[in-house]
């Protein structure tokens, strides 16, 4: 019966039924050709002489096998952000020492676009690798002629000396081309040092401003001293253009007679001497900053529209060593807790939450950007937690919650403040509890001096002008990779109200 229906149907309509058929046939044949395709590359992956001789293929979070069976375009063309960091920080890194011998970075079939010298532009495919990881692997190509080895740019990413990987995470940048309000453009050095008694404790940065590529920028070197129950004091120097010198190549900056500069060893040299803000005394600081080995951040940028942040820590865990001066009395510092970071991008009317802690053998960063007096959704934040061999775990807490039970003046009117905050999470088995509680805070009104937010008629507008920065104690509790972490220590914190 269906059979005779359908005789009589394509009968009918014998134009219509050919152009169904031919339509259905041509689709089956794309199906088969994919899944032979999908499933090529599944062998492929699943093949050590193929992949490269391994045990292991990484693919990044999202990447579905069934979907590089099916063809679909979730498939194709993805790489691996920060494969470096990857690299050196997971696969490489001393934690996995004991189980993995060889790690071997690969880019297979990668689409590029090549220029000829008269102008013609050509779609290519390339491939790459580490020749010295590939061949440590006994996986390297056969070569008909010539050599193929490792050279200087290859060690460079694979080996970095402390020196070279400072100038790779640290340089300076250019803003983005087209920059609605280009004079909101900052980048800095930050440096914070906390006294042994943990009273005292200094905030340092190395400021770059302004129209960078029109030419109308400056840079500033601020310090602020703080004493916890006494006050604070800031101390600043202004010079214009001509007298900067930055680069987006290496991390050494140099504004006025202040600089700052990686030494051969990969620690940083601190010079400066600024005059104090409201006042005639003279601050001089000369410190080297040490960051420990592997507690860095490789650095992010957030980039929408005419919003563009960038963040990156070469010291997440420090020691600072040498004097703090003022007016000829110099406070002294022997590997004392210290902290080293980088932020460039639009500052005008952003907001953030942020926070670092030294927690016994854990060091810890927490933060978000908020772009210009958003009043969406906000994004979760980041913990990010390192131990003596690197990376530990990634956290993404959607809030920290506060407990605002402290009150500050700034710009005149009281600001109450947190006295308390708590972040937690959970991630499948991994669990993070932070508690912090605040031993002092200092509010600054950013719609007064305005070095950091804008012109005025702008800042006028702010619904959160109280940036809040805060000094207190950390407890850390959780589990990660199964076992336990905990630790307790100093930090500081910020945020605005």
């Amino acid at each position: 019966m269906i059979a005779l229906l359908a005789l009589r149907n394509f009968a009918h309509r014998p134009w219509r039924s050919a152009l169904l058929f031919a339509g259905y046939g041509i689709g089956v044949s794309v199906m088969i050709v994919l899944l032979s395709i999908g499933e090529a590359l599944v062998t492929q992956a699943r093949d050590e002489r193929l992949v490269g001789g391994g045990d292991i293929t990484v693919l990044p979070d999202g990447v579905d096998v069934e979907v590089l069976k099916t063809g679909g375009l979730g498939g194709l063309f993805f790489s691996i952000a920060n494969a470096r960091f990857v690299y050196l920080q997971l696969l490489a890194s001393p934690r996995l020492a004991p189980v993995v011998s060889v790690v071997a970075p690969q880019v297979e079939g990668k689409l590029l676009y090549l220029r000829t010298a008269d102008g013609v532009e050509r779609p290519v495919r390339a491939s790459a690798d580490l020749p010295s990881a590939t061949s440590a692997l006994r996986a390297g190509p056969s070569l008909a002629a010539g050599t193929w080895r490792s050279d200087d740019g290859d060690r460079r990413w694979a080996s970095p000396s402390l020196f070279e990987l400072r100038h790779d995470i640290d340089h300076f940048h250019l803003p983005p081309a087209g920059l609605s309000r280009p004079g909101s453009w900052g980048e800095w050095h930050y440096v914070n040092v906390l006294s042994p008694d943990r009273r005292r404790w200094t905030f340092i940065s190395y400021i770059v401003a302004g129209d960078i590529r029109g030419g109308q920028y400056g840079g500033q070197v601020l310090v602020t001293t703080h004493e916890q129950g006494g006050r604070s004091r800031r101390f600043s120097a202004t010079v214009p253009a001509s007298e900067v010198r930055f680069s987006v190549t290496d991390a050494d900056v140099r504004i006025g007679g202040a600089s700052v500069t990686v030494l051969p060893d990969g620690r940083y040299a601190l010079h400066a001497t600024v005059r104090e803000e409201r006042g005639t005394d003279m601050l001089t600081l000369d410190l080297v900053v040490q960051p420990a080995p592997y507690a860095y951040f490789p650095g992010a940028t957030l980039e929408a529209g005419d919003f563009a942040s960038g963040y990156a820590v070469a010291g997440l865990r420090a020691d600072a060593t040498g004097t703090i001066c003022v007016r000829g009395r110099c406070d002294r510092y022997d590997r004392a807790q210290s902290y080293k970071d980088h932020n460039w991008g639009v500052w005008q009317g952003v907001t953030w939450e942020w926070g670092m802690a030294r927690l016994g053998s854990y060091s810890l960063l927490y933060g978000r950007v908020q772009p210009p007096d958003s009043v969406g959704e906000t994004s979760p934040l980041f913990v990010y937690l390192v131990d003596s061999s690197g990376f530990r775990a990634l956290f993404r807490p959607r809030s920290i919650d506060y407990e605002d039970a402290r009150t500050v003046v700034a710009g005149g009117r009281e600001v109450r403040v947190p006295a308390r905050a708590t972040l937690y999470d959970v991630r499948g088995a991994d669990t993070l509890r932070l508690d912090i509680d605040v031993e002092d805070a200092v509010g600054t009104d950013t719609r007064l001096g305005l070095a950091e937010r804008g012109e005025a008629s702008y800042a006028r507008g702010l619904t959160r002008p109280f940036f809040i920065q805060m000094k207190g104690r950390a407890r850390l509790t959780g589990r990660a990779g199964g076992a336990p972490i905990a630790g307790e220590g100093a930090g500081f914190f910020e945020t605005y109200r």
